[in-house]
């Protein structure tokens, strides 16, 4: 009767919580501009209006932009913070990568809107680097907790007897390290790269003048015409996000599997 009553309750969050998705392309091949059951007849047309939208392609020029940067960047500052945790002792180590993480607690408007104020107070005007800037702290922590498991399951072994062979610390990282993490890095990757590209309230108060995609969603809203359009824009963005993070969580299970760790379930 427990697990009956489990189930239900499972089933009934799973459905409230993708129903939103479902419902997406369905109003998305919808013919009717009313967002309202019952569908009238399958049509391509909002998908065609949204491909010919000069305004569309720079807010995904500059999204697209933003998103491969600041994946880049928090990847390689993940890489360094990750090895540092599962490498070396330090002082101060646990405060340190607690404040790190930080980010994946706070609430973004706050850090939005903090980092507006230094920006400003700075004298630094709000432009697409501004953004990356954000995002860089925002996908880090997400880096770096992917990148952790990919380290500690090393084997320490195959770093010694390098160095026995007469590499450099240098070189053993490059030659030995580096391709046995790789999985997880290119998983890494394509995580924050999605988490990037679908961020708002970061980009909302950084972005200036030059809007990222969600934000262009966003302004869009306001014109009851366009929704059909948005609706569409939004189909592509779920598959895309559904291909990314499959992608991810390839490349994830294959690190793990070639280093013969736990799968402990998830990124995180």
């Amino acid at each position: 009767m427990k697990g009956g009553g489990f189930r239900i309750y499972a089933l009934a969050y799973l459905l409230f919580l993708y129903a939103p998705i479902i419902l997406l392309p369905l109003f998305a091949f919808n013919e009717r501009t009313v967002i309202a059951f019952p569908l009238t007849g399958f049509s391509t047309k909002w998908f065609v209006q949204a491909a010919h939208q000069p305004t569309l392609w720079q807010a995904v020029k500059n999204s697209l932009i933003i998103a491969g940067s600041a994946s880049a960047l928090s990847t390689v500052l993940g890489i360094f913070a990750a090895r540092a945790s599962t490498r070396y002792h330090f002082p101060g180590k646990a405060g340190l990568m607690g404040l790190i993480m930080l980010p994946l607690v706070l609430p973004e408007i706050i850090v939005a809107v903090s980092l507006l104020v230094v920006l400003l107070g700075l004298g630094i005007n709000l432009t697409i680097f501004t953004v990356i800037l954000g995002h860089v702290l925002i996908c880090t922590p997400f880096t770096i907790a992917i990148l952790t498991s990919a380290f500690q399951s090393l084997d320490r072994s195959l770093e010694e007897a390098a160095y026995d062979l007469g590499e450099t610390a240098v070189s053993t990282f490059r030659l030995i390290i580096l391709p046995l993490v790789m999985p997880g890095i290119i998983s890494s990757l394509l995580i924050s790269f999605t988490i990037s590209l679908d961020e708002f309230i970061i980009a909302f108060f950084l972005a200036g003048t030059e809007p990222t995609l969600p934000i262009y969603i966003f302004s869009q809203f306001r014109f009851p015409q366009a929704v059909p359009v948005i609706m569409a824009l939004g189909t592509v963005l779920v598959a895309c996000s559904i291909v990314l993070l499959a992608t991810a969580e390839y490349f994830r299970r294959r690190g793990l599997a070639r280093s013969g760790a736990k799968d402990t379930g998830g990124f995180l």
